[in-house]
């Protein structure tokens, strides 16, 4: 038996993937979580063959939790759930330590085999992620202005895009304005931008942010 812990703040969708996993014999779910703080405190008191994490619930941010998921538990599964397009998002957080990675649209169709995979050890994408990353093998220098950002560097990307402002965002990562000022500064300039709204716009025509 699989066992799942999944973890996303919204019951419409907890509900609809429990009832697509109801419908097989050999995975179950365990436990649920609706946010980042409530995610570390289950995984470190259960045995979790494969957690389901969705990328935007309140608290510790999508990539900060993922990695510190796999700092404490490298060997345990996570299979990223997430409302934006893989194609914009997957390829950073398979790097991050993300065993697959599932558009929530297509959740109905894959969500089991991609839970059985992980949970032998390997690795989901979806057929059209896997064309993606075997193109960026070839083709490195035609990667958007956002996928040359670092991961922090793209986390503050889509915060700042979002609206919140300097400060807010320090207090969200437990940065120093002077630290998460010199990240918009590197941003800016890696992006070819000038200004928060040019960010904005991006973040929304690629949609990186809801």
């Amino acid at each position: 038996m699989i066992n799942v812990l999944i973890a996303d703040d919204h019951p419409v969708v907890l509900q609809g993937l429990k009832q697509i996993v109801a419908e097989t014999s050999d995975i179950a779910i365990k436990g649920e979580a609706t946010n980042g703080t409530e995610v570390l405190k289950k995984v470190r008191s259960g045995q979790w063959d494969v957690v389901v994490l969705d990328l935007t619930m309140p608290g510790i941010h999508g990539l900060d939790l993922l990695s510190r998921l796999k700092s404490e538990h490298p060997k345990l599964p996570v299979l990223v759930l997430s409302i934006h397009p893989e194609d914009q998002y997957a390829v950073r957080l398979l790097r991050a330590g993300a065993s697959g990675y599932l558009n929530k649209r297509s959740a109905a169709d894959q969500l089991v085999e991609a839970l059985r995979k992980v949970a032998r050890g390997g690795k989901y994408v979806s057929p059209t992620l896997a064309e993606k990353l075997a193109f960026e093998l070839d083709v490195d220098s035609d990667r958007p202005p956002h996928e040359r950002l670092s991961d922090r560097e793209f986390q503050v990307f889509c915060l700042i895009a979002s609206g919140m402002t300097v400060t807010e965002i320090a207090e969200e990562l437990s940065l120093s304005v002077k630290t998460v000022s010199t990240y918009r500064s590197r941003i800016l300039e890696k992006m070819n931008m000038q200004r928060n709204a040019e960010l904005t716009r991006y973040a929304i025509e690629h949609e990186l942010i809801r």
